[in-house]
């Protein structure tokens, strides 16, 4: 009967590819647990974070304002309208440029957004910066678009995955929900008119002044008037396609 030798090569063969695999094992599980805490950071911190900032925003800018006004009741959009006209009078050019909106600052929040079926109240800041508005739990405001209230097209976006989330949910959206915006001087109500679920991302027609996909033509609006639109990423976790939902202006409550 041959006993069988074992040389010394072969045992260091064997210890190396021992190591090599307890090793490899390591770095797998390694990285897998780095991988897992960055979805965490992701999914879980960054929205805690922006949520508890944005919110304290909108508390600080209610603070700001004090107390609405005693105004009864909303005017109708006939009224803001008269209102924005003035009374029929011939204004000097120093009355005129009294009632023109202060543009804000860029990255500066200046309103709150509230959508009651979604339980959102998030703050309304200039610009769509990812870093300066957006990453922050905020909604930024299309540059370039009207103003809350105003003749035209208020466009704004917002996040539906990660670093707060307000527009996680705009897909409930359905035609007859309301969207308010409240800013230092009134409080904007909108009606939900249109949704377009999906369209590119380069589709700039909807935020024109007169807000029309030109993807999907069907979906928009021809004449002018006073509109609301909010846009986000979809399907969700992706940022391949944009979700829009358009809104009509019902009424203007002054603070």
């Amino acid at each position: 009967m041959r006993i069988p030798v074992v040389h010394h090569a072969t045992r260091r063969r064997r210890a190396f590819r021992r190591r090599l695999v307890w090793t490899g094992g390591e770095l797998l599980v390694t990285v897998g647990v780095v991988l897992l805490l960055l979805v965490v950071h992701q999914l879980w911190w960054t929205n805690r974070e922006a949520q508890q900032g944005a919110e304290r925003k909108v508390q600080a800018l209610e603070r700001e304002w004090g107390e609405p006004g005693d105004s009864s009741g909303s005017s109708t959009v006939g009224s803001a309208r008269s209102a924005e006209a003035g009374s029929g009078t011939t204004k000097t050019p120093s009355q005129r440029r009294q009632t023109v909106a202060v543009r804000p600052a860029r990255s500066q929040a200046y309103a709150v957004l509230a959508v009651p079926r979604l339980s959102l109240r998030a703050p309304v800041a200039e610009g769509i910066s990812k870093t300066g508005v957006l990453n922050k739990g905020y909604v930024g405001h299309y540059p370039g678009t009207a103003q809350p209230g105003q003749a035209g097209n208020f466009a704004v976006a917002g996040h539906r995955n990660t670093h707060g989330e307000p527009f996680r949910h705009l897909d409930r959206l359905r035609p007859g929900d309301t969207v308010t915006v409240e800013t230092r001087a009134a409080t904007y109500t909108y009606v939900v008119d249109q949704v377009l679920p999906q369209t590119s991302a380069g589709d700039g027609g909807v935020i024109a002044p007169v807000p029309r996909s030109g993807v999907s033509p069907s979906h928009g609006y021809e004449h002018r008037g006073y509109y609301l639109t909010l846009t986000t990423c979809t399907p969700e976790f992706t940022s391949r396609y944009r979700l829009v939902v358009w809104g009509v202006l019902a009424s203007a409550r002054p603070r």
